[in-house]
């Protein structure tokens, strides 16, 4: 399993000396920030990390894979994420570097 969020207020609470309802509020404000950002269609970049974008798709055909027939799939937007250069560089960093 990856990480969740849970996990992300333990290492905030591991690394600040803060009380951990203190840090879940901090991760869930964080959370509700961005997603009130991307939910009115901007884009989210934290430096060093990366950048959320919201793209808008266009009402398209489809095919239901069940039964074959066709179909018609609704407008939407949908959000994708680019990682920042420096993110790349430390997922394809070979392990013998990582410490």
């Amino acid at each position: 399993m990856g990480l969740r969020k849970s996990d992300i207020v333990d290492s905030v609470y591991a690394q600040l000396d803060i009380p951990k309802n203190e840090c879940t509020r901090i991760v869930e404000s964080l959370f509700e920030i961005v997603k009130e950002d991307l939910g009115n269609g901007n884009d989210v970049l934290i430096s060093g990390f990366g950048k959320w974008v919201v793209r808008a798709k266009k009402e398209r055909k489809g095919r239901n894979p069940q039964t074959g027939k066709d179909l018609t799939i609704d407008a939407r937007r949908t959000v994708t994420f680019k990682p920042s250069a420096m993110l790349k560089n430390a997922l394809n960093r070979p392990a013998s570097m990582d410490g």
